[in-house]
C-alpha cells in the first residue's frame, strides 16, 4: 500500500498558497523563490496522485482534492504548533478566534464590538486582520481566519465557486455615498446627479484583475480620470479635504469624516447598495466563536452614538 508522506514545507506552501492565490504571493509571503514553491507543488501533487491547483487567469484555486488536503493540512499544522508551545513550557492559551474585517468594518462595528468582548468574555482572545474581501475569503478557506467581516455588492452571489459554501448572514446593509470638498460646487449640496460625475477627479484604492477598484462611483459614465490612488481611508478623505478629487465611502464612515469634507447622496443611478457579511465555513465550531458571533450581530444592529 502506497503511504502519502507530504513535507511539512509542502504543507505550508499549500496553505500559503491557498490563502494568497497565487505562486509568487505564496513565495513572497515565505521568503522562498518562486521556483521554490513550484517545486514543493510538484512534490505535494506526486506523493498526493492528484492535481492540486487550477490555473486561472492571475492566480490559482485549489481542486476538491487540494481543499480536502488543506483541510488536513491545516489540523495537522496546529497541532504541530500547539506541541511546539506546550514542549517549551508556554501558558495554555485561551480561547482564541481570529477574525478578518474589510477596511471600514473598523469604523463600522469592529471597535465597539472589541470593547464588548474584552468587558464581558475576558477567557477569549480576538485576533483581527484587515484585507480586502477576496483576500479574507482565501484566508477562510485557508484557515488562518475562523470568521470574516465582508462587503458585498449586488447582485448577492456565493462569495466563490469552491465546496463546501460558506455559511454567511447579513449583518446590516448600507448603500454607498460620496466624499466632496466641502467648499467645492458639489459640496454646496445634500446630492450630486450620476452624469456631472464623469469629469471629475477621483481618489481610488490601487486594484488587480481579481479585486474590483474602490472609491471610483460604479457604473460612472466614461472612463474615470484616478488622479490618487490610496488603500487607506483617512488618507482618502485627507485627500479629499484637500481638495484633490472625490471618493466613494460607505455610510459608517460618517464619523470619521474630517473637517473639509461632506458626504452627499447620488442619484441619476441604481441606488449603490452593500450588505456587511459575516462569513465562515461550515461545521461544528468551539463556543468561543458562538460569543463572538453574538456580539458581532448585537453591535452591528445598534446605531453609532
Amino acid at each position: 500500500m502506497n503511504v502519502m508522506e507530504p513535507s511539512l514545507t509542502g504543507l505550508r506552501v499549500l496553505r500559503e498558497i491557498a490563502e494568497r492565490g497565487s505562486f509568487t504571493a505564496a513565495a513572497a509571503g515565505l521568503g522562498y523563490t518562486q521556483s521554490a514553491v513550484s517545486r514543493q507543488v510538484a512534490a505535494l501533487e506526486r506523493a498526493a496522485g492528484v492535481k492540486l491547483f487550477d490555473r486561472r487567469p492571475g492566480g490559482v484555486a485549489l481542486t476538491a482534492p487540494g481543499l480536502t488536503l488543506l483541510r488536513h493540512a491545516v489540523v495537522a499544522l496546529e497541532a504541530l504548533a500547539a506541541a511546539e508551545r506546550e514542549l517549551k513550557g508556554a501558558a495554555p492559551e485561551r480561547s482564541v478566534v481570529r477574525l478578518g474585517t474589510f477596511a471600514s468594518a473598523g469604523a463600522l462595528i469592529l471597535p465597539r464590538t472589541l470593547a464588548v468582548l474584552r468587558r464581558t468574555q475576558p477567557g477569549i482572545r480576538v485576533t483581527t486582520r484587515e484585507a480586502t474581501t477576496p483576500a479574507l475569503v482565501r484566508a477562510l478557506r485557508a484557515r488562518t481566519v475562523d470568521l470574516a467581516v465582508l462587503s458585498v455588492r449586488p447582485p448577492y452571489r456565493p462569495l466563490d465557486d469552491q465546496t463546501p459554501r460558506l455559511e454567511c448572514e447579513t449583518l446590516l446593509e448600507t448603500e454607498l455615498l460620496l466624499a466632496v470638498p466641502a467648499d467645492s460646487a458639489l459640496g454646496s449640496r445634500a446630492t450630486a446627479d450620476l452624469e456631472e460625475l464623469a469629469d471629475q477627479e477621483w481618489i481610488a484604492s490601487t486594484s488587480n484583475p481579481a479585486e474590483p477598484m474602490m472609491g471610483v462611483w460604479p457604473g460612472l459614465p466614461g472612463r474615470p480620470r484616478i488622479t490618487h490612488t490610496a488603500r487607506d481611508w483617512l488618507t482618502k478623505l485627507h485627500l479629499v479635504a484637500a481638495g484633490c478629487g472625490i471618493t466613494t465611502v460607505p455610510p459608517g464612515l460618517a464619523d470619521a469624516v474630517p473637517t473639509g469634507v461632506r458626504l452627499v447622496e447620488v442619484r441619476g443611478g441604481p441606488a449603490e447598495r452593500r450588505r456587511v457579511v459575516l462569513a465562515r465555513l461550515p461545521g461544528p465550531n468551539p463556543p468561543a466563536f458562538a460569543q463572538v458571533v453574538q456580539v458581532l450581530r448585537r453591535e452591528a444592529a445598534r446605531r453609532p452614538d
